[in-house]
């Protein structure tokens, strides 16, 4: 049994422009994450990853297979969606509805054992509140995992709440990168551009702060106003490809700022997997994404900033940070009246940070 921990902890305070994986955020300081919690060789989190319900939810369909024809259908366990689990679980067929109930409630009993774990360590002590999101959290199965889990923690006497992430999970991890940047740029701009990269998917998206509200210092009423997606890992692009495809979704996105009116601040926020250096360099984490994104030679931000060195006429700042940090920053607003929170992504693996918050005047 053992531990890997990227800790931020002894970072010093943050620069006016936070540096790429930094500790201090403006609203909060990043205590730890990416965390490798091991027991023997196996990692904890695995088995709270959307892939451990796709086991699990296989492992039943068998079970069930033994005494005729499987409820589920013909159809692989990791290729039936989400929504049509949701479908599942209401429809007139209980078998069916039993086999994925039985598979949440296992999933669950993994996700409770895997918090009990987490909440041990030095980092996340007083942790008071766990957002939940991920893949899985986008549906009505992954949020009775939650609250299922959340159950059996109060049952162990483990006093945490858990809530599932406010935002749709693919929307979270583009609100959240407002949070990079600091409040003062948001005086002048109503909207940022937002960057979440993952080993199946690459989203950009253009994120609106609504001044109107009198509401931009929290970042309350933060909203992908638009979005592109790449789905690449059928594509299999190289490394260099893969960057050239980003650039030309953000221009895209540049160029479509114009047409809503929306004064674009100079500032691009990017979530990756891994552990991400002060140099913006991704140090471990990335070997999902197309090429070798940990090479010491690869500098996503400064590519992105040659490509685009400028927006609206001012130098295009770039901060980049973990996936699960960046998600987890969409629920600042929702965490004020706490002042040690945590996040879990449960997507394929299981992401994680935990945040303390700096300023409770939001």
């Amino acid at each position: 049994m053992g531990k890997q921990e990227t800790s931020v902890n002894d970072q010093s305070s943050a620069p006016v422009i936070a540096a790429h994986g930094a500790a201090e955020l403006p609203a909060v300081v990043v205590d730890s994450y990416n965390v490798e919690v091991k027991n023997g060789d196996k990692f904890v989190g695995d088995s709270a990853s959307t892939r451990a319900f796709r086991t699990i939810l296989e492992q039943w369909r068998k079970a069930a297979r033994k005494d005729g024809d499987d409820p589920l259908g013909d159809e692989p366990s990791e290729d039936i969606s989400k929504k049509k689990l949701d479908k599942m679980i209401a429809g007139d067929d209980v078998e069916a509805a039993g086999v994925v109930l039985a598979t949440v409630e296992e999933f669950a009993q993994a996700l409770a054992g895997v918090i009990g774990r987490f909440l041990k360590l030095k980092d996340w002590k007083g942790t008071e509140r766990i957002a939940l999101g991920g893949g899985l959290r986008g549906s009505r199965v992954g949020e009775l995992a939650i609250s299922r889990a959340a159950l059996l923690l109060k049952s162990d006497g483990i006093d945490i709440e858990l809530s599932p992430i406010a935002h749709d999970p693919d929307e979270a991890g583009l609100i959240g990168a407002a949070h990079l940047a600091p409040s003062w740029l948001f005086a002048g701009h109503d909207a940022i551009l937002a960057v979440d990269i993952g080993g199946t998917n690459i989203r950009a998206g253009i994120v609106r702060i609504d001044h109107k509200k009198g509401k931009s210092a929290d970042l309350f009423d933060a909203e992908v106003t638009r979005s592109e997606l790449w789905r690449h890992r059928g594509e299999k692009p190289s490394r260099e490809e893969a960057v050239g495809r980003l650039v030309e979704m953000l221009e895209e996105l540049i160029a479509r700022t114009g047409k809503d009116k929306l004064k674009l601040a100079p500032f691009i926020g990017i979530g990756v997997p891994g552990i991400v250096t002060a140099e913006g360099s991704i140090e471990r984490g990335a070997q999902n994404l197309p090429g070798n994104w940990e090479s010491s030679r690869f500098h996503l931000p400064r590519m992105l900033r040659e490509a685009i060195p400028e927006i609206a006429g001012h130098e295009t700042a770039i901060v980049m940070h973990n996936d699960a940090v960046v998600q987890g920053l969409s629920e600042v607003p929702r965490m004020q009246d706490v002042e040690r929170w945590a996040v879990l992504t449960m997507g394929t693996g299981l992401g994680n940070a935990r945040f303390s918050n700096r300023r409770r005047d939001l």
